[in-house]
């Protein structure tokens, strides 16, 4: 029995004996349950705009072994969930071995699967986009998707996201995720989505698709009923829970082949109307709020926050045959704003998992101003 599973039961047993003789709990506010979290995503109107975070694969190749390549990622991952990012693009900056890939989204549903070896050391673009793309995935959904793999040894022993879509049995939420089964007919298709049955949709889908549902009236009754045998739902877009709901549902990841492709190959319309780097070389993140003429515009439509690696943005930028041709010397003038997102560091370097966590933190006035 490991120390988490006794310190739990050791936190319910103290959460049953402050109940009170007669079966309820205590109101008094210094007896609360703290066993379970509180801070759960509740959305209040649904939101357009989105926050998009890139960074280079080449952060793993400056991990040692294994352990450290995986729990990398996992601190990656985890300041993208507390912070509600919605999109994570990879990029080669080209201080590592380049591999040719297919553009991967982890909203496309299906993992990448031109690379079937352990890729930590080979190609590690393709093991961060391997691990994110996982962690992301709903736990009950990861086995359908997801086949045995070296680079996800040790994936398990992550700590969780729990992100507002990782939903339990017994949760209700008008949308959920789920992976399509064999079978689909004239009928329609079962969906697997974590529930009593599977769920049914009208349309044919390909077998071991990931799908965003969108329960129909009645569905929630059909699920806790035993003597209902099918759960209506429609396959909707994964942006539809942010849109008309305002949830936060996970990020998507993908994959760019230079830094230039963040932005070329973005996937919103119109592009990203604010972009940011980050750099110990650049101005106090202070003052994109304080200056008049440094100040970021009230509100934007899709935000882009980039961090570099070892070597910093700028061997990315040198690196880019595309920014080369239109002749872009200083990484600065790629962006909108350029910052430091920690001035007067104690440490000699900030590690770009570190500086992710710093960053987001920093600009987080700016996200919330947005609302």
């Amino acid at each position: 029995m490991g120390r988490g599973e006794t310190n739990a039961k050791k936190r319910k047993r103290q959460s049953e004996a402050k109940a009170l003789p007669n079966g309820k709990s205590s109101s008094n506010p210094a007896e609360l349950d703290t066993t379970k979290p509180t801070a759960v995503f509740k959305p209040t109107k649904g939101r357009e705009w989105t926050v998009s975070v890139a960074l280079p694969g080449s952060v793993i190749a400056n991990a040692q072994s294994h352990e450290l390549k995986t729990s990398l990622c996992g601190h990656i991952a985890r300041a993208l969930s507390v912070f509600c990012v919605d999109e994570i693009v990879v990029f080669s900056d080209g201080h590592t071995q380049k591999k040719d890939h297919k553009r991967t989204q982890s909203h496309a549903h299906q993992p990448d699967s031109s690379q079937d070896v352990y890729t930590g050391t080979s190609d590690p673009d393709h093991f961060l986009i391997h691990l994110l793309s996982y962690l992301e995935t709903p736990p009950h959904l990861r086995r359908f998707l997801f086949p045995m793999h070296a680079n996800l040894r040790i994936a398990g022993t992550l700590p969780s996201l729990d992100l507002p879509h990782h939903l339990k049995p017994d949760e209700w939420c008008a949308y959920r995720e789920g992976v399509t089964l064999p079978g689909a007919d004239e009928h329609g298709t079962f969906v697997e989505a974590g529930l009593r049955i599977p769920v049914t949709v009208e349309e044919q889908i390909p077998e071991n698709t990931r799908v965003t549902l969108k329960f129909r009236p009645g569905a929630e009754e059909a699920h806790k009923g035993t003597n209902n045998d099918v759960i209506p739902a429609d396959p909707v877009s994964p942006d539809e829970p942010r849109e008309e709901s305002g949830y936060y549902w996970g990020f998507n990841v993908r994959k760019a082949g230079s830094l230039s492709d963040v932005f070329t190959e973005c996937v919103y319309g119109g592009g990203y109307d604010v972009t940011i780097g980050t750099s110990e070389r650049g101005v106090p993140l202070e003052t994109i709020y304080e200056e008049e003429e440094g100040r970021i515009p009230d509100k934007f439509k899709h935000l882009l926050i980039v961090f570099g690696g070892v070597a910093g943005l700028e061997v990315a930028v040198k690196n880019d045959e595309e920014l080369k041709k239109l002749g872009v010397v200083e990484a600065k003038d790629v962006f909108d704003k350029w910052i430091n997102v920690c001035p007067g560091q104690g440490s000699r370097t900030i590690r770009t998992e570190e500086a992710v966590w710093i960053g987001l933190m920093g600009l987080r006035r700016l996200v919330v101003s947005n609302e």
